[in-house]
């Protein structure tokens, strides 16, 4: 697989201080740069994801008029988290 490079950064002093104090045993500049990069790239894809499922299901509520009262959806959602906390905690 072939490689490519980020452009370089220039950032303040104070902002690679910061990133050098936080890294972990065997971990580079680098490394928490790319991961940094890929975890946004995850982020923004997922936040893309639900804003067009939720632009979709509002066009499917106009079309077909059915919609869901606020107070119903938190009650199954409350349950739902109920039922998994039971689950797991015992």
């Amino acid at each position: 697989m072939k490689t490519s490079t980020f452009p370089s950064l220039r950032v303040k002093l104070e902002l690679r201080e910061a990133a050098e104090s936080v890294l972990r045993d065997g971990e580079t500049l680098t490394s928490l740069i790319e991961t940094a990069v890929r975890d946004t790239i995850h982020r923004r894809r997922t936040q893309d994801e639900f804003l067009a499922r939720g632009l979709r299901s509002s066009e499917d509520a106009k079309s077909s008029g059915l919609y869901h009262a606020a107070k119903a959806v938190h009650a199954e959602l409350q349950q739902r988290l109920d039922d998994r906390r039971k689950q797991v905690l015992g």
